[in-house]
């Protein structure tokens, strides 16, 4: 997997980088099948907006979050990023049963 992370208006310290990838490699854990990750931080003011995209297989999922801290604004966008490929992940995995199994089963 590939992650890209990038800053408008803001110099991305070694400090953030580290925050990205770790947020971003617990998103991996639960689902796979991620390709590669473009995060973009900005400052605008005194808002602190992370952005992020995740390329799966099957879908691209994004989400941003807005926060007066750059650290808290992260945590939030990963947060939302991991309910999405989650939901992802159970949208790909079939729960019904299928007539074979329903024929094979006794009684």
């Amino acid at each position: 997997m590939q992650i890209s992370i990038s800053g408008q208006q803001l110099e991305v310290t070694e400090a953030l980088h580290n925050h990205v990838s770790e947020k971003v490699e617990k998103i991996v854990r639960h689902f796979d099948h991620v390709t590669n990750t473009n995060v973009v931080l900005q400052v605008e003011k005194n808002r602190h907006i992370a952005e992020a995209t995740v390329n799966t297989k099957g879908a691209m999922i994004h989400a941003s979050s807005t926060a007066e801290d750059m650290y808290t604004a992260i945590d939030s966008m990963a947060h939302k990023l991991d309910r999405q490929v989650i939901k992802h992940k159970e949208k790909l995995s079939n729960h019904h049963r299928n007539e074979e199994t329903i024929k094979n089963i006794p009684g």
